[in-house]
């Protein structure tokens, strides 16, 4: 297994990783729009991708998408888009991954929102801090 940056040579592997987290989730799959603007907010490093490979396939991913916070008044990272393929769950992938998107984001903390079915597996892999909830608003 091998920690990686994932870039846009990656795109057809990061598609597939997508659509797999999108339909787990019951969300509907991107659209061919949706993943041009994903891949441009990956060309200008708006969003960062991190991955798992083994041998050439990409096995999963995570992303961090840098900010500024007055949590701690350092460069933070929201984290999103984790998803590790069925059936390499459970080998301690997970953990490594997190810690290499944090380690190579250079990020001085992640915050995620998660469903409340996710927030033990969130706190067991390291998100300790509780920072109330997060909403999203549309307009």
């Amino acid at each position: 297994m091998e920690y990686v940056r994932i870039t846009e040579k990656d795109a057809e592997a990061l598609k597939l990783l997508q659509i797999g987290y999108k339909r787990e989730i019951g969300e509907e799959p991107p659209a061919d729009g949706d993943f041009e603007r994903l891949f441009q907010a990956i060309s200008d490093q708006r969003i960062l991708f991190y991955g798992c490979r083994e041998g050439d396939r990409l096995v999963a991913c995570c992303s961090v998408s840098p900010t500024f916070s007055t949590f701690d008044y350092q460069k933070s990272g929201v984290f999103e888009d984790f998803y590790i393929i069925p059936e390499r769950r459970h080998q301690g992938i997970a953990g490594k991954l997190i810690r290499f998107a944090y380690e190579q984001s250079g990020v001085s903390t992640l915050t995620v929102g998660c469903a409340d079915c996710d927030a033990e597996m969130y706190r067991s892999l390291g998100f300790g801090i509780r920072l109330g909830n997060m909403y999203a608003y549309e307009g």
